[in-house]
């Protein structure tokens, strides 16, 4: 191949990937500068930190949101596991409809699922229907902190459970064939061989499960009620709502986004750290 039919498919390349850029310009670099210049400024246009210095008032909204996700994170690693586990150890058939059934659910609109579990979980809902009519007490979950982390749970276990069987799935069975005839058991060899491999997967779940449940506003809105105030809340009140005031909305969507960013960058570290592992 000459080096001009090079230069020239390489330009080609190149000129496919411009409304990309362009796209990205527009609706990702655009608003985070627009969020920086909010976040460092008056209403006038002068240059303040009094954003930053005022959010020390909503520290219960922080701790609150980052407790819940980690709860949330926590209870989707022992569910989604064990379920990941299991469904890598079927025929392909059975891996097949239990993807399918695992991903159904997130066909539908997100607001229409939460709204599935308000029904659930309200105080007339279905769950003390249920447990009225087998003689057991209802339960007061609806506008709780449980509510909102089960609401966080069911939309987001999809997350924790495709990433994790993604990895489990392609560990070669041959070192799980050969930890057996070393005389490994089946405890010692998901102790030593499975769980060390798979990770990278947890690690990947626990990132898309995190970040997501530290800036969602829906699920706290509707099962919270608006009394478990979380991140997404506080940040949708500085620019809908009556207390206007997009300056510390923005600080507060920056101050989130460089945690976020450290989170999944410390996530990234430890996944690096596994992968070394498993090629050694």
């Amino acid at each position: 191949m000459s080096m001009s039919l090079r230069i020239r498919r390489s330009s080609m390349k190149a000129r496919l990937a411009y409304p990309y850029v362009g796209w990205m310009a527009i609706f990702v670099v655009a608003p985070i500068i627009l969020v920086i210049i909010y976040a460092f400024t008056t209403s006038g246009g002068a240059p303040t930190l009094i954003a930053f210095s005022t959010m020390g008032s909503y520290m219960s909204v922080f701790v609150r949101s980052f407790w819940l996700s980690a709860i949330s994170t926590a209870v989707c690693i022992i569910i989604g596991y064990p379920v990941a586990f299991i469904l890598s150890r079927e025929g392909l058939r059975v891996q097949r409809i239990m993807i399918m059934l695992i991903m159904l659910p997130m066909w539908m609109n997100f607001l229409l699922r939460t709204y599935a579990w308000m029904s659930i979980l309200e105080n007339t809902g279905l769950l003390n229907r249920l447990l009225s009519y087998i003689g057991l007490p209802g339960l007061r979950i609806i506008n709780t902190q449980a509510a909102v982390v089960i609401g966080m749970v069911y939309n987001f276990l999809p997350f924790m459970v495709l990433p994790i069987y993604s990895v489990i799935v392609k560990i070669d069975r041959s070192l799980i064939e050969a930890a057996q005839d070393l005389g490994a058991n089946s405890n010692a060899v998901f102790r030593k061989l499975i769980f060390p491999l798979s990770l990278p997967g947890v690690l990947s779940g626990v990132t898309m499960v995190f970040v997501p449940g530290v800036s969602t506003f829906v699920i706290s809105q509707l099962l919270g009620g608006g009394k478990e105030m979380l991140l997404g809340d506080l940040i949708e009140l500085q620019f809908l709502g009556a207390a206007y005031n997009p300056h510390l909305g923005s600080a507060i969507s920056l101050v989130m986004m460089f945690i976020v960013i450290a989170f999944m960058y410390v996530m990234n570290r430890f996944g690096e750290g596994e992968e070394r592992v498993m090629n050694l």
